[in-house]
């Protein structure tokens, strides 16, 4: 087992891993810092994350370049119309001595990239609810554990377009963030074009292992937070709720569903993170701020109101803000 001499010692480790993290990947990916930071910052806290954007913008590659960068078990699930859940979890079949056996299906891996996880039938997409909550899975009546460390980082397709289920909010909520790619800048593309259509190939240097993530992952939980944040994090929270005490009045006049409690959780743990991986000892009410949009974005549910008058889900978060 990882372990550190103290957890000052072992805040500058995170610090300069993420550092590292970072620096690595951008070898591979152009832009998209904020990215980045948001999908390394779900796997310190044991959590998962959800990429949402237009085909092309390197969502895919991204995952794949995160876990080159972790010495980790990698899995990729193409989500298609007709995946089914055993084509997920796996299944029992008949060995060779007429006997059942499990046959342990890609979810048993340490990072799972569940690939345009919204071009398949809510059916198939709970197949990862208890994994991604449990970290077990249970098929004919019996209990499998999942190695640790385990994320789910999945990709999706805007919900306008062809072929695409919309995500249940139960499933939703089990991912820490919902991160939104954006297309590159003029520059950035310039450097994508250049980089990818030569024959170089870049070798990526594997920073941290599975022991190291797990040791941060509990180095995070022990950081202390002050009341005054928790606070914070909860009224914020709370604001988002339409027709209750503490709502705001956004929310009542442009929310259908406010944020539950899975997101007060998110916040001050992604802020104890963000701020560990920024070398401080704990966070203060501007690390809530910095990772709020991505908890909240996928969290809040627009009423009619909001969609005639085309106000963006992201304006409300920030006029909450």
């Amino acid at each position: 087992m990882y372990t550190f001499n103290n957890d000052v010692e072992g805040v500058e480790k995170l610090s300069q891993s993420f550092k590292d993290l970072s620096k690595e990947i951008k070898k591979v990916i152009v832009g998209q810092d904020d990215v980045v930071k948001y999908v390394l910052l779900s796997i310190f806290c044991d959590s998962h994350s959800l990429l949402v954007g237009v085909p092309g913008l390197a969502k895919t590659l991204l995952v794949k370049t995160v876990s080159e960068v972790l010495d980790l078990h990698f899995k990729r699930i193409q989500f298609t119309p007709d995946l089914m859940p055993s084509d997920i979890i796996g299944a029992e079949i008949l060995d060779e001595n007429r006997s059942f056996k499990f046959n342990r299906g890609p979810i048993f891996s340490n990072i799972i990239l569940a690939d345009e996880i919204n071009r398949t039938p809510p059916k198939t997409q709970a197949a990862l609810l208890e994994a991604m909550q449990e970290r077990t899975i249970t098929a004919a009546g019996h209990l499998h554990e999942l190695e640790l460390p385990f994320f789910v980082l999945a990709t999706q397709n805007p919900i306008e377009q062809e072929g695409t289920y919309p995500l249940p909010e139960a499933q939703l909520d089990r991912f820490m963030f919902n991160i939104k790619l954006d297309y590159p800048s003029y520059e950035e593309e310039l450097e994508v074009v250049k980089s990818t259509t030569t024959d170089k190939l870049n070798k990526l240097n594997k920073i941290i292992n599975g022991q190291q993530i797990i040791a941060f992952q509990h180095l995070i939980r022990r950081v202390p937070v002050a009341d005054n944040v928790v606070e914070y994090a909860v009224k914020l929270v709370s604001s988002t709720r339409p027709g209750t005490t503490r709502a705001s009045v956004i929310a009542n006049n442009y929310i259908a569903w406010g944020a539950g409690p899975r997101a007060s959780q998110s916040l001050i743990l992604a802020a104890k993170g963000h701020a560990a991986i920024n070398g401080k000892f704990s966070p203060d009410i501007e690390d809530v701020k910095a990772v709020a949009l991505p908890i909240l974005m996928h969290r809040i549910i627009k009423n009619f109101k909001a969609e005639a008058e085309g106000i963006q889900i992201e304006k409300i978060i920030n006029d909450l803000l």
